[in-house]
Order: C-alpha cells, then sequence, then structure tokens
C-alpha cells in the first residue's frame, strides 16, 4: 500500500516527535533505529526512506527541541511581570523539568554527548544556542546590550548546569536546593550586573 504525501510528511514528524523525546530520556547510543521506529509505529524498513541516516534524525531531532523550547520560552517572557529572564529561569529550574528529560532542554540532556557527534549535530546545537542567547539577552536587565549578552550568557550556562547537576544526585533535598539556589542568584535578584 503506498504511503500519500500528506501520510509521509505525518509518519516523518511522528518519528522527528518521538526521537526528539528518545534521546533526551535514553541518549544518542540508548536507542537503535529499529527500537526507535517501532516505538513511532513504523518499521524500520521507512527509516531511510525519510532520513538519510541515524546523525541526520538526531541533528534534525534536536533543532525540533530547541525550536520548541524557543516557541516556549518566548510565550513564557511575553507573559511575564516585569522580569521575563526571571520567568524563563523559574520554569526551567522547576522540579517538574528536571523530572522529565524527554520533555525538556535537549542541551541539558545531551549536552555532553554532543561532543562527540558529528559535525552537523554540532552546528545544529551551536545555531540552537545562539538563538536561546539571543532570546535571553532580549529578556536581560542591563544598561548596555554587552551586558545583557553577558548576563543573558550567565544564566543560560548557570541554567543547564543547574539542571543537570540536580537531576545527577539522588538527594532529593539536594535537587532542590541546587535548582532553588541558582533561580534566587541569578534572575534580577542580582539584575546580572556583570562589572
Amino acid at each position: 500500500m503506498k504511503v500519500t504525501r500528506e501520510q509521509a510528511i505525518q509518519n516523518r514528524d511522528r518519528v522527528l516527535d518521538v526521537a526528539s523525546r528518545l534521546f533526551r530520556e535514553r541518549g544518542f547510543d540508548g536507542i537503535g533505529v529499529a527500537d526507535l521506529m517501532k516505538s513511532a509505529g513504523l518499521t524500520h524498513g521507512g527509516f531511510y526512506g525519510q532520513f538519510g541516516s541515524k546523525e541526520a534524525l538526531m541533528t534534525e531531532a534536536c533543532s525540533r527541541s530547541i525550536d520548541s523550547a524557543l516557541e516556549t520560552w518566548t510565550k513564557v517572557g511575553g507573559r511575564a511581570n516585569g522580569n521575563p529572564l526571571a520567568a524563563v529561569m523559574q520554569g526551567y529550574l522547576s522540579k517538574q523539568h528536571r523530572d522529565n528529560p524527554g520533555a525538556g532542554c535537549v542541551i541539558a540532556s545531551l549536552g555532553a554527548e554532543t561532543t562527540r557527534q558529528g559535525s552537523s549535530l554540532r552546528r545544529a546545537v551551536t545555531d540552537g544556542t545562539r538563538k536561546m542567547l539571543d532570546l535571553l539577552t532580549s529578556f536581560a536587565p542591563g544598561r548596555t546590550q554587552a551586558v545583557k549578552r553577558e548576563c543573558a550568557v550567565v544564566a543560560y550556562a548557570s541554567m543547564v548546569g543547574a539542571l543537570v547537576l540536580a537531576r545527577a544526585v539522588d538527594d532529593a533535598e539536594l535537587s532542590d536546593e541546587i535548582l532553588q539556589a541558582v533561580v534566587t542568584a541569578l534572575p534580577g535578584a542580582s539584575s546580572c550586573q556583570i562589572s
């Protein structure tokens, strides 16, 4: 039975959504193409008709995750009263985000693994990071663009680092403490007055 063009697009989107979630949950090497396709409800044979390689899928899945986060952060920042950076940080450094890596930040879940991957994936992560930093810069307090940018870089690096550390420890109180400390220390409490 031949698949329509519309169905092929829907199948591809389903594979990307499933891959994005499963890569963040299990890592790039934690799931193979056959199991990924099975989780998407499709046959293994259909994979190469949609993607040239697992790396191509990894690249597109990471780009999709970053674009989704950008949409979310834009909405959160737009609804914020007073300090959009603080609002983004509070959502990012929440227990809910910590406890759901499959629906969370691709950089916190896969950043360390990305360094051992091919150039196309690393380029996608680099481009996505630039977009995230541009958005956070637009949200950041500061007298000059340079100060706002530095604040955005510090905030983003602190957010990712705090989430990675909070997920890594096996003590719930310590994990909560890590998240709360970074939320309290950065987003406006200090107004990012970086010297």
